[in-house]
């Protein structure tokens, strides 16, 4: 099919044409606003989306440091459901809190430690612990898929409200030709015999 002819058949609602109809430009119209919408507002969310996810780990590895915890208590080799062991188990720890006070709390530590040990453990401005800040790298790659996450979710929902819109427009039609059918029909049943 030549380029031209396609292009015609594609844009037929947006021709001067003695057959279309109110709904087939308000439809044209919703299909127009509908893919803007998904192309530029997708793209806009994805990355600021993106942006305010890298800022936020980038502000969660300047806050959070690490310190040098004292294990309370042994960490055996735990099982798993399947017969593994686990790396991690929650623990209780002693530490140090950057106003130089002593604190102690439960946190994921390997598995295998004696009481006594010295642990690494994260803790923030306030000295409260928590987990270990997400790298630069991990964060860039948690990033993009928060982004590009955001911009599937508004084109989701930009698609679905395009589709129930023109679903309306399908049923008001639909309607037009029963109403139109109730007045043509009965001239068009005329029995012979």
């Amino acid at each position: 099919m030549r380029r031209s002819t396609y292009a015609k058949k594609r844009l037929w609602r947006w021709r001067n044409n003695p057959l279309r109809r109110r709904g087939d430009i308000l439809e044209a119209w919703i299909v127009l606003v509908m893919w803007t919408v998904v192309t530029v507002g997708g793209t806009v969310t994805g990355l600021v989306t993106a942006h305010s996810a890298s800022d936020v780990f980038a502000q969660q590895r300047a806050e959070r440091r690490s310190v040098r915890a004292v294990l309370l208590n042994d960490v055996p080799l735990g099982a798993t459901a399947v017969g593994g062991t686990t790396d991690r188990r929650t623990a209780s720890v002693r530490w140090t809190t950057p106003d130089g006070s002593t604190r102690t709390g439960r946190t994921l530590v390997e598995t295998g430690r004696r009481a006594g040990s010295q642990v690494t453990v994260w803790q923030d401005g306030q000295g409260r612990l928590t987990p270990a800040p997400t790298g630069s790298t991990e964060a860039s790659i948690e990033s993009g898929f928060l982004g590009t996450g955001a911009a599937a979710a508004l084109a989701g929902l930009v698609i679905g409200v395009g589709a129930i819109a023109r679903w309306r427009l399908d049923q008001r039609r639909i309607e037009g030709w029963n109403r139109e059918w109730d007045l043509v029909g009965p001239l068009w049943s005329h029995k012979t015999g």
